[in-house]
């Protein structure tokens, strides 16, 4: 009997495409793909087999690395998909870093300055739960933060927004040239979907301590934050790091996609694990009849 094909999924449809603007509204944070749940959760399972293995090499290698950022309103399901998807690495391969507001230090510094230094090493992924991104979307909904930021106030000018672009671009574009994989998801849940998750933190003992009376506040300006997002999005996805607008109604899709995006990145890396000299190979060679004695 034939094997039954693996089926996959096709991140494409998924892509914010580069130099083009972006209405998150053309994507459905109920889209599953055409897949079913069993289905999903299947190609979740060979990709993080496959990411565990391609990890391994990465690290050998240890010339390259990946920097996955994860944004999206709250409750979109950032915490939970990281889990599922990077579960499977050795944890000596990762570096998880979740980004609340800034504190006193790091607001003393440019809006930059903190995720640097949460940059993944060389043979390393790294994975940032928000990231300098707020500075362009919630810093932009809520003005009164700008204010309260120590810059210069003729910097806080209209133009701050498409500067900030710029200089995320660059930064990306610095990160690419200098052996760095930059990926970037947007966490695209429905408010309706939304309402149900706060609902249920609310329902759950266990869950009370995720709700905050700040997500309702959030949430009544949706309309703004989604705004910010697009443009966010239109103006820094780029070929070199690209954004990807993934459905999160679905939570086993939302995981199986963005674990597809992540092997399809690192096959592309064609990694290899490091070979040894003709001199290296000599000293194994004495190494095994020293260990044989």
């Amino acid at each position: 009997m034939a094997k039954k094909k693996q089926k996959k999924i096709n991140a494409k449809p998924f892509l914010a495409p580069p130099g083009k603007r972006v209405s998150i509204k053309d994507y459905d944070p109920g889209s599953t793909g055409g897949l079913t749940k069993a289905a999903a959760l299947k190609i979740l399972e060979v990709n993080s087999r496959r990411i565990a293995e391609l990890q391994e090499i990465l690290y050998a290698d240890g010339t390259r690395s990946v920097l996955a950022i994860f944004q999206g309103m709250d409750a979109a399901g950032k915490d939970s998909t990281i889990r599922r998807v990077m579960d499977c690495i050795n944890p000596m391969g990762i570096q998880v870093h979740s980004f609340k507001s800034p504190s006193a230090e790091e607001l003393a510094h440019d809006y930059l300055w903190r995720c640097v230094k949460g940059l993944p090493e060389r043979g390393k992924i790294g994975v940032h739960n928000r990231s300098y991104y707020e500075e362009t979307v919630v810093v932009r909904v809520h003005p009164e933060i700008l204010k309260a930021q120590r810059l210069p106030d003729d910097l806080k000018d209209k133009d701050i927004w498409t500067r900030r672009f710029r200089e995320i671009v660059n930064f990306e574009r610095y990160l690419t040239d200098n052996g760095t994989v930059v990926l970037k998801f947007f966490l695209n849940v429905s408010k309706k979907k939304q309402g149900r998750r706060f609902l249920e933190r609310i329902d759950t003992p266990e869950k009370r301590w995720k709700f905050s009376l700040d997500d309702i506040a959030k949430r009544a300006l949706w309309s703004e934050y989604m705004r910010s997002y697009e443009e966010a999005i239109s103006a820094t996805s780029t070929k070199a790091s690209p954004w990807y607008i993934v459905p999160s109604d679905n939570k086993w899709f939302t995981a199986a996609l963005i674990s597809t995006v992540i092997v399809s990145a690192l096959e592309s890396m064609k990694l290899k694990y490091p070979t040894l000299s003709v001199g290296g190979d000599k000293r194994l060679v004495s190494a095994k009849k020293q260990l044989k004695k």
